[in-house]
Formats: structure tokens, sequence, C-alpha cells
């Protein structure tokens, strides 16, 4: 478990109780958005619903990042692996003039977005793997305990969205079963997840690398290899869910292109579904990127939200507040 952070965000069960008899979702404006989440929930839980879903197969999927906390400029995880990276550097001379590495040293963002994919699981293997699983843990823990967001300055799990906290806690409380199905590490989140989002680690899909059995001074531990286990993106989204749910959702949230086929693997099938998109509107109080960004990223996503009725919500006027620190 992680070490208590700052107050900004108070514990999933202690919302709960406060707000248990008040408005369910007081950082939504009274919007469209709302009221199709409202509707939703409403529709799926009332004894005598045409609708109606037994509790059993209430699942709820939601994207980690840039759904359920900050992702910009970079992915957190990916300022975890620069910053282990430049830790670790000491002891790898030759990064200085190995690409990816020598980029990554000199924060030359442009050069490492060039390497791609394959770039970046360069870094992720150098600075994620050749320890346990345990060790990871510590060394994950560790770090979001110091360090802090360049422009909040605040600790990075303090940057998660308020309203989608009250989302979870809110479907919850109406028998909903919450699961986070992320591209980012599995490791990398579950040391935090159930703190944060109140969501415990079994109920965390990521992606995954390889880790051994073995047996170390008489003790079993996992070792971390570096090598790719599963790539819980895009079309590994619905691959995961069904290895490590066995349930189709019913329900789904994302907020780019990644979350492409999850939403339509929830969305498209029997029953009443429901898929939402987190819309980054707000370069005030957040950051704005959309369908106009020279990556395109949401321009799949936005169009199927249109065709199959997903709700999106325009962060800039759906939402009263992004943080608990405002």
């Amino acid at each position: 478990m992680l070490p208590a952070f700052s107050g900004a965000l108070f514990s999933a069960s202690a919302f709960a109780q406060t707000t248990a008899a008040a408005d369910p979702l007081p950082s939504w404006n009274d919007g469209a958005a709302t009221q199709a989440i409202l509707s939703f929930v409403a529709a799926v839980t009332g004894e005598g619903s045409p609708d109606f879903i037994p509790p059993a197969q209430r699942i709820a999927t939601f994207d980690n990042d840039g759904t359920l906390w900050v992702e910009q400029p970079i992915p957190v995880q990916l300022t975890f692996a620069l910053d282990r990276m430049k830790a670790m550097a000491p002891l790898h001379p030759e990064w200085k003039y190995t690409q990816p590495f020598k980029a990554a040293l000199e924060g030359d963002m442009k050069t490492l977005a060039a390497s791609g994919d394959h770039g970046l699981a360069e870094l992720v293997m150098a600075t994620h793997t050749g320890m346990t699983t345990e060790q990871f843990e510590k060394i994950v823990t560790d770090w979001l305990s110091k360090a802090r967001d360049a422009r909040w300055k605040r600790p990075y799990t303090d940057l998660a969205y308020q309203p989608m906290i009250e989302l979870l806690v809110y479907l919850r409380a109406n028998g909903f079963k919450t699961f986070i199905v992320s591209g980012g590490g599995i490791e990398f989140m579950r040391p935090w997840t159930e703190r944060v989002y109140g969501v415990p680690p079994e109920q965390v899909i990521g992606s995954s690398i390889k880790t051994r059995f073995q047996m170390r001074d008489g003790r079993p531990v996992l070792f971390r290899l570096p090598e790719l286990n599963f790539n819980d993106d895009k079309a590994g989204k619905p691959v995961g869910i069904n290895q490590h749910i066995g349930r189709r959702p019913i329900a789904a949230f994302g907020n780019s292109d990644g979350d492409l086929e999850m939403l339509q693997w929830t969305t498209m099938a029997g029953g009443r579904r429901f898929g939402l998109i987190v819309h980054h509107t707000d370069a005030e109080r957040e950051y704005a990127y959309d369908r106009n960004a020279s990556s395109g990223r949401l321009d799949k996503a936005l169009d199927a939200a249109t065709s199959n009725k997903w709700t999106v919500v325009d962060m800039k006027n759906d939402w009263k507040r992004i943080f608990a620190f405002e």
C-alpha cells in the first residue's frame, strides 16, 4: 500500500459515506453527460425495469491514462521510466551513445518519440526488469511518494480526476464491479489503485512483462524478465478483459483510440449498454487535445461515439472541477 499522500484525494470509502445521501456526482454539471449516466444506472439497476441487469453482470471497465488521471504532456509511467533511467545511468555509460537512451538522458523528446513503440519498449525493459516483483513494487511506491508533477507541483496520485472517482464510487454503490483496463503496466498500477480509485489489484488489467518463479536464498520470488508478456492496448483490451474477467462489461469508459475496441466489445452486444469518452477540452484547468491534434489520436473514437451513441464528456463544460484540490 502507498503511504498517505497529501489530503487532496480522500479515500473512496470516505467519499461514499459523505455523498450517500447527497448528489452522487457533485463534481459534474447537470448536463446531457450526467443525465446519460444516471439514466443508464437507473435502467439497469431498477427492479422491474425491462433493462434490469443482475449485479453479477454489472461489470464496468475504465481506461487509466487520460480517463482516470492525467496523461499529458507524457504518460506518468513514462516519466517514471525516464527518472529511473537517469538514476541507473551511472551503471550504464554506454547509454550516453546509444539511442533511445541518449535522447532520453538529454531530454530530447522529439528523437525519443521518433524511436516509436520499439524505442519506448527498450526504455521500459531496461528500467522495469531485472528484479523481483516485490522489489519493483517498492520502487514504484517510493517514486510515487516523492515525484511531483512539473505543472501542479503535486504527487501524481493527486492528479486523478475527481469526477471519475465519484463515478467509480457511484457505480459500486449501485452493485457494479469496477475494473481498470489500461495499456499501462499492470504492476505499475496495482500498488496504488486501491487507495486512489478504490479498485483493488485483482481488478486491474494492464500490459505485462514475463515473470519467472525462482528460489533465492531459500525464498520463493517472481523475477521480472525483459520480455513482453501481453500488450493490453487497442485490440488487446477485449482479449485482456476476457482472460481476466470472463464476462463482457456492460459499461466502458475511455478517452482515446486506444480504447476503441474495448468500447466496441462492451457496447455492440445485446441489452442495455453504456460507452463514454472523456474529451480533453480544458487547456486552462488541464489540457486540450482532440481530433485536431497532430496525432489525430481521437479520430476513430469520436467518430464511433457518434455512430454508436456513446456519451462524450466535454471536460471544460461537463465537469465543475477536475481535481480534488481545486
